[in-house]
């Protein structure tokens, strides 16, 4: 059980008011900072791997000849090559349009002179992951065909970016962590509070022959439904402000953004944020007034 049982009399030994404490407001914040944080690095996590699955297999064959008759017959004996080999899944020549297209924000499309060789570039897709093997086959392969020729994978050009976002995963779990260390301490606080509150009343209970374990469920109790109370205000923020962030991205229509977007399994984990933190709470609590109330003996 979530909640240990207790009497209609026990409960009124130890009274509750989820509201009138600062508590259940506090660990509503931390609920809400967590969920938040928990949800970012998901959200991080779900695009890194999206854009990963896209790349695992891309690579670019770049034809870099000045001479426009030997560019192009080395292009040609490269995709010849390239569709022949059973490491490549497709083959597609970039049309020398498109080639200008793509330069055209960093030389500006009036910087275009006959006199300029464009590299020629050949989109494939592999069977497998842009390993280093694979790279070094495909360079082995079009040195004697296409010596102009540079075999590069989509991947390593996004490598500053995949860094960046496994940066901020990480920052996202730390967070989390604190907010669990400090969602610990607030409940510490709390039931040393508690305790110090109620320390004639425990005093007659023990009079009375009530056990540790017994004063011990009641504080348990009582800081369970204050960490549910809290937990439900904080999750319920928490969950407005993902679904108010969540449609704003979809009507953005961003590829990347949109590759952020949470799947279910990440629902699931942040459904059981809160069940982790009433619990955390609940543990913590047990572990200080067992603590306390040997040390009152």
């Amino acid at each position: 059980m979530l909640f240990p049982s207790t009497s209609r009399q026990d409960k009124g030994l130890i009274p509750e008011g989820r509201l009138t404490g600062p508590m259940p407001w506090v660990l509503a914040i931390m609920m809400f900072l967590t969920l938040l944080a928990a949800a970012t690095a998901l959200a991080v996590n779900a695009s890194a791997a999206h854009v990963n699955a896209d790349l695992a297999g891309r690579v670019t064959v770049q034809i870099v000849e000045p001479d426009p008759e030997m560019r192009a017959r080395q292009t040609q004996a490269a995709a010849d090559a390239l569709t022949a080999s059973q490491l490549v899944q497709s083959v597609d020549v970039v049309p020398e349009q498109e080639v200008t297209q793509l330069l055209a924000p960093w030389i500006g499309s009036e910087g275009f002179d006959s006199s300029i060789p464009m590299p020629s570039m050949i989109d494939i897709s592999l069977n497998g992951p842009a390993s280093d093997s694979n790279l070094d086959a495909l360079r082995d392969m079009l040195a004697g065909i296409a010596p102009a020729a540079r075999v590069d994978a989509h991947g390593s050009w996004l490598k500053p970016v995949f860094d960046l976002l496994k940066s901020l995963q990480y920052l996202g779990l730390l967070l989390v962590l604190l907010l669990g260390f400090a969602t610990s301490a607030t409940v510490l606080l709390a039931a040393r509070s508690a305790l110090d509150t109620h320390r004639e009343t425990i005093n007659v209970l023990h009079l009375l022959g009530a056990t540790d374990s017994q004063i011990t469920t009641l504080f348990q109790r009582r800081i369970g439904l204050d960490a549910a109370f809290g937990g439900a205000i904080g999750a319920i923020a928490a969950l407005a402000v993902i679904l108010l962030i969540w449609s704003q991205m979809e009507d953005i229509g961003s590829g990347l953004l949109e590759s952020g977007l949470l799947r279910w399994h990440d629902w699931v984990i942040l459904a059981l944020i809160p069940f982790a933190g009433i619990a955390l709470a609940m543990f913590t609590a047990r572990l200080t007034v067992m603590r306390a109330l040997r040390k009152m003996m």
